[in-house]
């Protein structure tokens, strides 16, 4: 499956998220909304999924891609009316992650507010953990 849209990744340092217990990744208004906005178009889909790569300079990247269904493995955050699924391969990478959507006048992104990065590359589109 193609991947859904672009992400980037950022290291959390010198801030907690606040996340409420047992969450896995929080959504932010923002992401939630433009969740809302792709599936829309995608009536065959029920969610995101969510996971990670081995690709770029640092040597992770995030993936997103449209799910029809939750696989066996996967982690479901369910909030505001959307469904994220995390790979399980990405379910440690993304503990305690904040996702959010950033649209500016050169690019629209979602963004991921890691806090168990310890590096990214340049461009920011790869990390390390």
């Amino acid at each position: 499956m193609a991947a859904a849209v672009r992400a980037s990744a950022r290291a959390v340092s010198g801030r907690r998220l606040r996340l409420p217990a047992k969450v896995a990744l929080l959504l932010t208004s923002s992401a939630v909304s433009r969740i809302k906005n792709l599936l829309q178009h995608r009536p065959d889909c029920v969610g995101l999924k969510v996971g990670v790569r081995t690709r770029g300079c640092s040597g992770l990247s995030y993936v997103i891609e449209y799910a029809t269904e939750k696989g066996k493995f996967d982690e479901e955050v369910n909030q505001d009316g959307v469904r994220v699924f995390i790979d399980q391969k990405a379910q440690l990478t993304l503990l305690g992650t904040e996702m959010d959507f950033i649209e500016t006048k050169l690019s629209s992104e979602f963004v991921f507010n890691n806090p168990n990065i310890k590096g990214t590359c340049g461009c920011g589109e790869s990390f390390t953990v």
